[in-house]
Formats: structure tokens, C-alpha cells, sequence
């Protein structure tokens, strides 16, 4: 209040305007500047568990998209699914567009000939986070592990597996169609999975540790 009479008595004698004190207080109230400005509360966000390391196959997968273009200047995406346990390519999914449903096709392939997984690490993705991925996922009684937005370490399986693709196969390439970029696509990833040594496991193949536990 003295802070606003001081100002009323500025603009009463000093400005010669006709107000007093309590009516410059009565519309300061009536406005609301009177109230005490909150600060932001900051929110506490738990610290991430480490990324845990599977002990057999089929434990956890993880998967992720990355985009390229065609020699014709479309756009090229591609979806990627690895097993973190043995770090091995399950699928590269090539197209000009990869919705839920083809993620979800994607997806029940792999698990037609490699069995259900018990989790599947990703993203906050819209593809994700759908209610078709989603319903799908609970059906399948299938955990989803999403990544905190902005923490890509938390998905580093999947993330080192992505700059092996683009360093070995999407920059090495100028696709004429996403036919070409999917047999190219198929094809280096019989190579990651059955000769390429790698370092994360040993440096063995991918395949070598899978057989090794039989």
C-alpha cells in the first residue's frame, strides 16, 4: 500500500492529476496487480535406470526410424528393429511412408520367425505412441519402454546400430526406388548379421552369439 500511495501522491501533486491514492489502489487491486507473481515451479524429473543389458534373446528389442531421400529427390525412411541382447539387425524397413499399421506389419513378421519379444524399447514417436501401436502392443501383452524426449543415450543400442546403417549402407548408395533401397537394405544386413564382427559383443557377428548359447 505505500508503494501505491507513494505513486498517488506523484500524480496528484507532481503530475497534477485529480486522483488520490485510494482510488489508484482500489483499480490497482480490481486489476489484480496487487497479487504476488508465483514462480515456476520446476519440475523434478527421476534420473533414467541405466540400459540394461539382456541376457537372452528376445528380452528386449529396439527400434527406430531414419530418413534418406531417392536419387529423385523423394523422401526415404526406414524402420529398425534390433535385438539388444546379441545387437542383431531383425528388420530395415524401407518405404516412402512407415504409419503405425506398417510398423505394426513390420513388426509381426519378425515375430513369426523370431518369436514375441517381451519388451520393445522406442522413442515418444507419433508411430509410437499411437493408440494402434498401443492396443496392438497390449494385446500382444508386449511392454512399451519409451525414452525420455531428448535423451537418445537411453536408446544407445539402437542408435549406435543407425550410424553403422548410414555409414555403411544409406551414404554409400544413390537409391533409383525404395524397391532398390529395400533389396540393397536386405542385403547388407545378412552381411552385418553373419560377417561384419562387432565390437559391442565380443567382436563376433551378431548370429555367432545367438548359436554360441545353444
Amino acid at each position: 500500500m505505500v508503494l501505491v500511495q507513494g505513486k498517488g501522491h506523484h500524480l496528484r501533486n507532481v503530475k497534477r492529476f485529480p486522483w488520490n491514492h485510494k482510488r489508484v489502489y482500489r483499480i490497482y487491486r480490481e486489476l489484480e496487480l496487487n497479487l504476488r507473481i508465483k514462480p515456476k515451479r520446476r519440475i523434478k524429473r527421476d534420473k533414467p535406470d541405466a540400459l540394461s543389458v539382456p541376457t537372452a534373446k528376445n528380452q528386449v528389442w529396439s527400434m527406430d526410424f531414419m530418413s534418406d531421400s531417392l536419387a529423385d529427390g523423394r523422401s526415404l525412411r526406414t524402420f529398425n528393429v534390433i535385438d539388444d541382447y546379441n545387437r542383431e539387425g531383425l528388420t530395415i524397413e524401407a518405404d516412402l511412408s512407415l504409419p503405425s499399421a506398417r510398423v505394426i506389419r513390420a513388426l509381426e513378421q519378425v515375430i513369426e520367425w523370431r518369436g514375441k519379444p517381451a519388451a520393445l524399447r522406442c522413442d515418444n514417436g507419433p508411430e509410437y505412441i499411437s493408440a494402434e501401436l498401443t492396443s496392438w502392443a497390449e494385446k500382444q501383452k508386449i511392454t512399451l519402454l519409451y525414452i525420455q524426449p531428448g535423451k537418445p543415450t537411453q536408446n544407445a543400442y539402437i542408435e549406435r546400430f543407425n550410424r553403422t546403417v548410414r555409414h555403411e549402407w544409406l551414404d554409400l548408395h544413390m537409391f533409383e526406388s525404395v524397391e532398390q533401397a529395400q533389396k540393397l537394405a536386405t542385403e547388407w544386413l545378412w552381411i552385418y548379421n553373419n560377417e561384419r564382427p562387432n565390437t559391442a559383443i565380443g567382436g563376433i557377428p551378431p548370429k555367432y552369439l545367438t548359436q554360441a548359447v545353444h
